[in-house]
């Protein structure tokens, strides 16, 4: 099956690249394995259960019309789960908006989705931590 997808050309040279520097013959196996890579990590996270310490961090383009306030909604709108934010301008046409997030990982997995949905996010990586209980 063929298949078509849009992507800036800088993001495909750095695909390339790691493909190049990773051995593969063909941009196809690169992206087959980049896909199920990605499959496997999601299909992991949804085995987790319990309450967790979460930190999310998002790369959001900061020209992109409304993205600042979408994102603030989400955070007001599930802010019963937000612990921190933190938020900084990385260049003139991005910033980082690190979001620490405690409770039950449906209700992160919430957030993080839909945050990853907003218009203008480049980039969302979530990082886990069990709570222990004494």
């Amino acid at each position: 099956m063929k298949a078509s997808v849009k992507i800036s050309s800088k993001l495909l040279e750095e695909f390339d690249e790691v493909i190049h520097d990773q051995g593969y013959k063909s941009r196809s196996k690169g992206i087959r394995h980049a896909l199920k890579d990605y499959i496997l990590r999601y299909q992991e996270i949804n085995e987790i259960e319990g309450e967790r310490i979460a930190i999310i961090t998002v790369i959001q383009d900061r020209h992109f019309a409304g993205a600042m306030e979408d994102l603030t909604n989400v955070q007001q709108d599930l802010g019963e789960y937000i612990t921190a934010v933190m938020h900084f301008h990385t260049t003139k046409k991005q910033y980082l908006e690190v979001i620490v997030v405690k409770g039950d990982v449906n209700n992160i997995q919430e957030i993080t989705e839909k945050v990853m949905s907003l218009r203008g996010v480049e980039h969302v990586n979530i990082t886990r931590t069990e709570i222990k209980k004494k």
